[in-house]
């Protein structure tokens, strides 16, 4: 039965797509309430980036809608016209401006923004420095803002792209592991900058360290060989007998 669409930010409704004969998402229905942080965690080969891609335009649905917001069908839709809608997508790989301030990484960022040269060689507003601010306190690295991108940590460039995302102000954020390759303590930094960001955002998670997810979670979604295993809870799926076997237990191996 179709979920009533006003309820949500975003919707998938039997969604498939199959490349070169495998079944990358398979009949896949997926609903998410407007300000909600939702957690996304299987195993590799699952579909989770399958799943971000077909939502951000990179890659088509070979059946089934994506809509977001009231009626908006993101499957008629290009990347650029999906990130005018405001979503935004954070890759594993932070991907920043090496050269240039972290400063000038956010002016680049703001929504409006012009092309590269004009915006650094316009003198900046009162309401562009403020916003930035806003956005570098955000991601604690106001006091960095002086520093070449480059200079950063692992941990602080993702914070960074992070502030870049949030500086466009998107309705929806895609956040693809963003705990990877990280430090205990940037982890645990990285949990309170997006629990800080829900409400202000509809916020996805896909992430692999349950540490994490535990930090984090409200709802956590399961996917597996492409559709949705279950969902609630990080209580209710760790006790899950099906996540267990096919995600969960494969996860504590690897931690101990």
């Amino acid at each position: 039965m179709s979920a009533h669409r006003k309820e949500f930010v975003l919707m998938l409704e039997g969604v498939s797509k199959t490349f070169s004969g495998f079944k990358a998402i398979s009949e896949l229905n997926f609903y998410m309430d407007e300000g909600e942080l939702r957690v996304i965690i299987g195993p590799n080969g699952a579909g989770k980036s399958t799943m971000l891609d077909l939502i951000t335009g990179r890659t088509r649905p070979d059946k089934g809608k994506i809509e977001f917001g009231r009626d908006t069908d993101l499957t008629r839709l290009n990347e650029y016209q999906i990130n005018r809608l405001g979503i935004g997508r954070k890759f594993q790989t932070p991907s920043v401006y090496i050269y240039h301030t972290v400063f000038e990484n956010i002016l680049l960022s703001l929504k409006g923004s012009r092309s590269v040269f004009p915006s650094l060689f316009h003198r900046t507003t009162e309401e562009q420095r403020s916003r930035i601010d806003e956005v570098l306190k955000t991601v604690g690295l106001d006091g960095r803002m002086a520093w070449k991108a480059g200079a950063l940590s692992h941990g602080q460039k993702q914070w960074l792209e992070i502030g870049m995302l949030i500086a466009q102000n998107p309705k929806l954020l895609l956040v693809d592991e963003p705990a990877a390759g990280m430090s205990d303590e940037e982890t645990h930094k990285t949990g309170e900058l997006l629990l800080s960001l829900e409400g202000k955002h509809s916020i996805v998670v896909i992430e692999h360290d349950m540490t994490f997810v535990r930090q984090i979670a409200r709802k956590v979604t399961v996917l597996h060989q492409g559709t949705v295993l279950c969902e609630g809870s990080v209580d209710e799926v760790q006790n899950d007998e099906r996540v267990i076997e096919v995600y969960l237990g494969h996860s504590k191996q690897r931690e101990h």
